[in-house]
Protein backbone atom coordinates (compact mmCIF):
# COMPACT_ATOMS: atom_id res chain seq x y z
CA UNK A 1 0.00 0.00 0.00
CA UNK A 2 1.19 3.74 -0.73
CA UNK A 3 2.32 5.37 2.41
CA UNK A 4 1.77 8.90 2.71
CA UNK A 5 4.00 10.81 4.77
CA UNK A 6 2.51 13.65 7.09
CA UNK A 7 4.21 16.33 5.07
CA UNK A 8 1.99 14.99 2.27
CA UNK A 9 -1.30 15.90 4.27
CA UNK A 10 -2.45 19.34 3.67
CA UNK A 11 -3.05 21.25 6.87
CA UNK A 12 -7.03 20.91 7.27
CA UNK A 13 -6.09 16.77 6.38
CA UNK A 14 -3.66 17.12 9.31
CA UNK A 15 -6.23 19.09 11.58
CA UNK A 16 -8.62 16.62 10.60
CA UNK A 17 -6.56 13.60 11.27
CA UNK A 18 -5.26 15.02 14.64
CA UNK A 19 -8.94 15.64 15.67
CA UNK A 20 -10.34 12.21 14.51
CA UNK A 21 -6.90 10.59 16.34
CA UNK A 22 -7.42 12.78 19.51
CA UNK A 23 -11.12 11.63 19.93
CA UNK A 24 -10.57 8.31 19.26
CA UNK A 25 -8.10 7.65 21.53
CA UNK A 26 -9.97 9.06 24.33
CA UNK A 27 -12.99 6.84 23.29
CA UNK A 28 -11.24 3.84 23.24
CA UNK A 29 -9.32 4.67 27.21
CA UNK A 30 -12.90 4.95 28.35
CA UNK A 31 -13.90 1.85 27.09
CA UNK A 32 -10.71 -0.32 27.76
CA UNK A 33 -10.26 1.30 31.23
CA UNK A 34 -14.17 1.63 32.51
CA UNK A 35 -14.76 -1.73 30.65
CA UNK A 36 -12.06 -3.23 33.34
CA UNK A 37 -13.37 -1.23 36.14
CA UNK A 38 -17.09 -2.19 35.71
CA UNK A 39 -16.13 -6.00 35.09
CA UNK A 40 -14.33 -5.98 37.98
CA UNK A 41 -17.17 -4.02 39.47
CA UNK A 42 -15.15 -1.53 41.36
CA UNK A 43 -16.62 2.01 42.47
CA UNK A 44 -17.68 4.25 41.24
CA UNK A 45 -19.15 2.37 38.32
CA UNK A 46 -21.33 -0.18 40.70
CA UNK A 47 -22.57 2.17 42.65
CA UNK A 48 -24.01 4.34 39.55
CA UNK A 49 -25.56 1.26 38.15
CA UNK A 50 -27.29 0.55 41.42
CA UNK A 51 -27.90 4.08 41.54
CA UNK A 52 -29.83 3.83 38.32
CA UNK A 53 -31.57 0.93 39.10
CA UNK A 54 -30.02 -1.39 37.06
CA UNK A 55 -29.09 -4.85 37.90
CA UNK A 56 -25.22 -5.57 38.50
CA UNK A 57 -25.26 -8.51 36.13
CA UNK A 58 -26.20 -5.54 33.47
CA UNK A 59 -22.11 -4.66 34.57
CA UNK A 60 -20.98 -7.98 33.18
CA UNK A 61 -22.76 -7.41 29.34
CA UNK A 62 -21.82 -3.47 29.46
CA UNK A 63 -18.13 -4.74 30.22
CA UNK A 64 -18.04 -7.42 27.06
CA UNK A 65 -19.65 -4.62 24.45
CA UNK A 66 -17.50 -2.18 25.84
CA UNK A 67 -14.33 -3.52 25.56
CA UNK A 68 -15.25 -5.25 22.65
CA UNK A 69 -16.30 -1.83 20.88
CA UNK A 70 -13.72 0.36 22.10
CA UNK A 71 -11.54 -2.48 20.38
CA UNK A 72 -13.49 -2.32 16.95
CA UNK A 73 -12.51 1.54 16.47
CA UNK A 74 -8.49 0.51 17.28
CA UNK A 75 -8.37 -2.38 14.73
CA UNK A 76 -7.40 -1.67 11.10
CA UNK A 77 -9.99 -2.01 8.16
CA UNK A 78 -13.51 -3.93 9.37
CA UNK A 79 -15.55 -0.20 8.71
CA UNK A 80 -18.58 -2.69 9.11
CA UNK A 81 -17.42 -3.34 12.82
CA UNK A 82 -16.93 0.15 13.00
CA UNK A 83 -20.34 1.67 12.38
CA UNK A 84 -21.74 -1.25 15.04
CA UNK A 85 -18.97 -0.01 17.31
CA UNK A 86 -20.30 3.63 17.02
CA UNK A 87 -23.75 2.58 17.02
CA UNK A 88 -22.88 0.98 19.96
CA UNK A 89 -21.37 3.64 22.03
CA UNK A 90 -23.56 6.17 20.82
CA UNK A 91 -27.01 4.06 22.76
CA UNK A 92 -24.77 3.72 25.28
CA UNK A 93 -23.79 7.43 26.08
CA UNK A 94 -27.32 8.82 25.39
CA UNK A 95 -28.33 5.84 27.57
CA UNK A 96 -26.39 6.91 30.48
CA UNK A 97 -28.16 10.59 29.88
CA UNK A 98 -31.52 9.58 29.94
CA UNK A 99 -30.79 7.11 32.82
CA UNK A 100 -29.34 9.82 34.79
CA UNK A 101 -32.29 12.07 33.96
CA UNK A 102 -34.98 9.43 34.82
CA UNK A 103 -33.60 9.42 38.39
CA UNK A 104 -33.27 12.90 38.19
CA UNK A 105 -29.63 13.57 38.79
CA UNK A 106 -28.51 16.46 38.69
CA UNK A 107 -27.14 18.16 35.78
CA UNK A 108 -23.49 17.80 36.60
CA UNK A 109 -24.18 14.30 36.34
CA UNK A 110 -24.99 14.71 32.82
CA UNK A 111 -21.69 16.44 31.45
CA UNK A 112 -19.84 12.71 30.97
CA UNK A 113 -22.14 11.47 28.68
CA UNK A 114 -22.87 14.65 27.24
CA UNK A 115 -19.17 14.89 26.42
CA UNK A 116 -18.33 11.31 25.08
CA UNK A 117 -21.79 11.06 23.18
CA UNK A 118 -19.83 13.82 21.57
CA UNK A 119 -16.56 12.45 21.29
CA UNK A 120 -18.29 9.48 19.30
CA UNK A 121 -19.89 11.99 16.53
CA UNK A 122 -16.55 13.70 16.02
CA UNK A 123 -14.97 10.57 15.90
CA UNK A 124 -16.97 8.82 13.53
CA UNK A 125 -17.53 12.03 11.51
CA UNK A 126 -13.41 12.62 11.19
CA UNK A 127 -12.37 8.84 10.47
CA UNK A 128 -10.74 8.38 7.02
CA UNK A 129 -11.87 6.96 4.67
CA UNK A 130 -10.33 3.52 5.29
CA UNK A 131 -12.26 3.19 8.06
CA UNK A 132 -15.73 4.30 6.24
CA UNK A 133 -17.67 1.97 4.58
CA UNK A 134 -17.88 2.20 0.85
CA UNK A 135 -20.97 3.97 -0.62
CA UNK A 136 -24.33 1.77 -1.53
CA UNK A 137 -25.52 1.66 -5.09
CA UNK A 138 -27.59 3.96 -6.23
CA UNK A 139 -28.71 1.31 -8.94
CA UNK A 140 -29.02 -2.26 -9.99
CA UNK A 141 -26.05 -1.97 -12.45
CA UNK A 142 -23.75 -0.12 -10.51
CA UNK A 143 -21.11 -1.74 -8.61
CA UNK A 144 -19.35 -0.66 -5.16
CA UNK A 145 -16.11 1.02 -5.67
CA UNK A 146 -13.42 -1.03 -3.33
CA UNK A 147 -12.06 1.58 -0.53
CA UNK A 148 -8.49 2.31 -0.59
CA UNK A 149 -6.17 1.62 2.45
CA UNK A 150 -4.22 4.31 4.51
CA UNK A 151 -1.30 4.07 5.95
CA UNK A 152 -3.39 7.28 8.78
CA UNK A 153 -5.12 4.71 10.70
Amino acid sequence: FPTRRSSDLSPPSRVRTIVYWIATIILVLECEVGGIMGGLRLQPFLGTIQHLGYPTYFMTIHTIWYILGGLALLVPRFPRLKEWAYAGLFFIYTGAFMSHLAVGDPALMLIAPVVFTGLVVVSWALRPPSRRLPNAPRSPNQTLQPTTGRSDE
